[in-house]
């Protein structure tokens, strides 16, 4: 199916790496001009040339800022003011009883996961909705359903994030522009490789694929796929969501979590 993609510019934060990386490279792979996002310029460089040794022909850039403060925001706007797809893709988790959970890391967790998106969305809708097309899409997690007991701050800004998805898709009444989230379940992303990797190093698995299977198994017994996604299988879902093919899709939460969650809607 062609996504008709093609003359479409799509900006991916939090994309050198996991499922923010497989979602840049599948829209570049699409046809899409993509810009990566990092807060390192070593490390938007190297995701930038990955993609272009893939996609010889995409046209891809790269903007190294922090969108965890509204300056490192600005940067990336006032270096990209305009873009047909957002893909508010940054953020991050850390494992922590709640009771020893300090004010500091809550708001470091809020800033980033949840008020980016709040800023980029607010900085980008606008022209959207003045050419009467647009994509503005969360990557939230079966985690602000399932809120985990070892990181709850990290479920509430995925919870968060649906609250916010739903409300600026009220926005778009009337016209071409959509705004949606999707909801990954446990994924082979780069964050959650390293517990994978422990696991084979402990002895516990003989490799990945077996690690991930395990701990999907004995964490999120509920799953249906009974096995860790790979990000290139969410950025599928994802990049389909941003194309004019899902027109029709527009201010709801879409689950790629392999049946963790036991909800029918």
């Amino acid at each position: 199916m062609d996504l008709q993609l093609s003359g479409k510019t799509a900006l991916v934060t939090g994309s050198t790496a996991g499922i923010g990386f497989a979602i840049a490279k599948t829209l570049a792979a699409e046809g899409a001009a993509v810009v990566v996002n990092g807060r390192k310029d070593d490390r938007v460089g190297e995701a930038v040339a990955e993609i272009r040794r893939a996609y010889p022909n995409a046209p891809v850039t790269g903007i190294a800022a922090d969108l965890s403060s509204a300056e490192g925001v600005e940067t990336l706007t006032n270096s990209h003011p305009d873009v047909d797809i957002l893909i508010n893709n940054v953020g991050f988790f850390e494992m922590h009883p709640f009771t020893e959970i300090p004010d500091e890391e809550w708001h470091k967790v809020f800033d980033l996961n949840v008020m980016s998106g709040v800023r980029l969305s607010r900085a980008y809708l606008p022209k959207m909705k003045e050419r009467n097309w647009g994509r503005i899409i969360f990557i939230s997690s079966e985690s602000a359903l399932n809120i985990p007991e070892e990181m709850v701050h990290y479920g509430v800004t995925k919870v968060a994030q649906l609250g916010l998805s739903r409300g600026v898709a009220e926005y778009t009444k009337g016209t071409g522009v959509t705004v949606n989230s999707v909801l990954p379940g446990p994924t082979k992303s780069e964050a959650v490789g390293g517990w994978l990797e422990d696991m084979v190093k402990q002895g516990k698995a003989k490799d990945v694929e077996e690690a991930g299977r395990k701990f999907v198994q004995e964490n999120r017994p509920a799953s249906l796929i009974q096995r860790a996604a790979d990000v290139a299988e969410v950025a599928d879902v994802v990049v389909f969501v941003a194309s004019p093919r899902a027109s029709v899709i527009n201010g709801t939460s879409i689950r790629a979590d392999g049946g963790v969650v036991k909800h029918i809607l």
